[in-house]
């Protein structure tokens, strides 16, 4: 088992709510709307600072099965407290709009790796997920110098 990412007395954030969206832990309930928010915007998700020029799990194939192991995953992980996964929901659909991920960086002078996409029919909130991320990760979580590309 992978070492946990933060200290087991700190209190992982469960939500962030903005007028334009909520991030909650993602789970395996949100498989439908998440496959069909990745699935539907594989290019954009490329082409997002943080994905550009690697390789991922955009790339492969997955079907609707497939993912909802790979969220259970993600649950777990965030049981573990060794990487966290929230989904970014409409506030007003609670449809999946996107995700944050938060995990062990490799880069030297970094103590996380943050990622984010959304779903390209909603590229106009990239910039404001990630200034939120950005605000929520240096005021709620104990990391004082997270990768996060800019955007």
């Amino acid at each position: 088992m992978n070492e946990p990412l933060v200290p087991a007395d700190f209190a992982v954030p469960l939500e962030l709510r903005t007028e334009f969206f909520v991030l909650e832990p993602l789970e395996p309930r949100h498989n439908e709307s998440d496959y069909a928010a990745w699935t539907s915007s594989k290019d954009h998700i490329r082409a997002t600072p943080g994905f550009s020029g690697r390789r991922t799990w955009v790339d492969g194939d997955m079907s609707l099965a497939d993912n909802a192991a790979d969220l259970a995953i993600h649950a777990r992980e965030f049981d573990d407290r060794t990487r966290f996964a929230y989904t970014v929901l409409d506030p007003v659909t609670a449809e999946v709009i996107g995700c944050v991920y938060i995990g062990r960086s490799g880069r030297d002078g970094h103590d996380a790796d943050v990622r984010s996409w959304v779903r390209a029919d909603r590229a106009d909130l990239d910039k404001p997920l990630h200034d939120a991320v950005t605000q929520w990760l240096s005021e709620a979580w104990p990391f004082r110098h997270p990768d996060y590309a800019p955007r």
